[in-house]
């Protein structure tokens, strides 16, 4: 498969949007039956990861620590005051793979895959190759 592109909109600074379902139509439109999925965040202020898809408070919760070991308003030297978000974007990490399984992606009971915005709003992307065993 071509390296695909998933659209994401951030509404607030700091916010975690699931986007394990867009990732499930990529699969099913491609037809990918057994596989990698490899998703990369091209940008320096935001990340992606894997986490509880349940229950909202895991994500404020995370987002919560995120912001006390790197607060906005600290005394940075980077000037554009965002250096909180890439300090956060590191922490997090820009890619990840998920294995996919009979046209499934394999993921934990409880998780789902979040793009974690640090410098929002804006319209941000993520990059997917899907490597198929078929």
């Amino acid at each position: 498969m071509k390296v695909k592109n998933i659209a994401v909109k951030s509404k607030s600074r700091t916010e975690f949007i699931d986007i394990t379902s867009e990732i499930q139509k990529l699969i099913d439109n491609e037809g990918i039956k057994n596989g990698i999925c490899f998703l990369f965040v091209p940008h320096t202020t935001a990340g992606i990861t894997i986490n509880e898809g349940a229950d909202p408070s895991v994500q404020k919760d995370i987002q919560t620590l995120l912001t006390r070991l790197a607060p906005q308003d600290l005394n940075y030297l980077h000037r554009e005051g965002n250096a909180d978000a890439h300090i956060k974007s590191t922490i997090v990490g820009v890619d990840k793979f998920v294995f996919i399984e009979d046209g499934r992606l394999v993921l934990g009971t409880w998780q789902a895959i979040y793009f974690c915005e640090f410098d929002g709003p804006r319209h941000r992307r993520v990059v997917v190759k899907i490597l198929s065993d078929d």
